[in-house]
């Protein structure tokens, strides 16, 4: 599994920001209404950030037990473990896509249409979305961090490493 560079989901994000942006000026300028940014975007990325962070910690904290031989310490389930690592990156490549997204739309409403009350609310809402989605890729960067295998500590199949036990 490869581990997720900062680079690609900056670039991801910048590409979705662009895209947004030029969407979002094409449909005004055919004096299209521009779509409403909904408020539960930014509670759904926090509540995502929310359970990768609480995974995070939660395993972090089985694994040093695990690490430290502390009695009755469960062990790691490697699958669980790689399956949480592969939601994490899932999670931070679409929030990088979605957050970028709402944040090349935010940026049109900030250049282009405060004037209209309602918009503003709207570019509030696009950046929270962002903030949130921020958070959902260092929550998965961390989840990232706390299962990854360290050098010489991968033993082969059944090996003792980090995550898990012997099979």
């Amino acid at each position: 599994m490869n581990q997720l560079r900062i680079r690609t989901l900056a670039g991801l994000f910048l590409a979705a920001a662009a895209l947004a942006w030029a969407f979002a000026g094409l449909w005004d300028s055919l004096d299209n209404t521009l779509p409403a940014v909904p408020l539960l975007a930014p509670v759904i990325l926090a509540l995502i950030a929310i359970v990768l962070l609480a995974t995070a910690l939660s395993l972090r904290s089985r694994l040093r037990a695990q690490r430290e031989r502390r009695p009755g310490a469960k062990p790691v389930d490697r699958m669980m473990a790689a399956r949480a690592v592969v939601f994490g990156q899932a999670s931070a490549l679409v929030s990088a896509l979605v957050s970028g997204g709402y944040g090349g739309f935010g940026l049109f409403l900030l250049m282009y249409r405060m004037d209209v009350p309602n918009r503003r609310e709207q570019a509030l809402y696009a950046l929270l979305a962002v903030v949130a989605g921020l958070a959902v890729i260092a929550a998965a960067l961390f989840l990232e961090r706390v299962c990854r295998l360290q050098d010489g500590d991968d033993e082969g199949p059944g090996g003792p490493g980090p995550i898990g036990h012997r099979a």
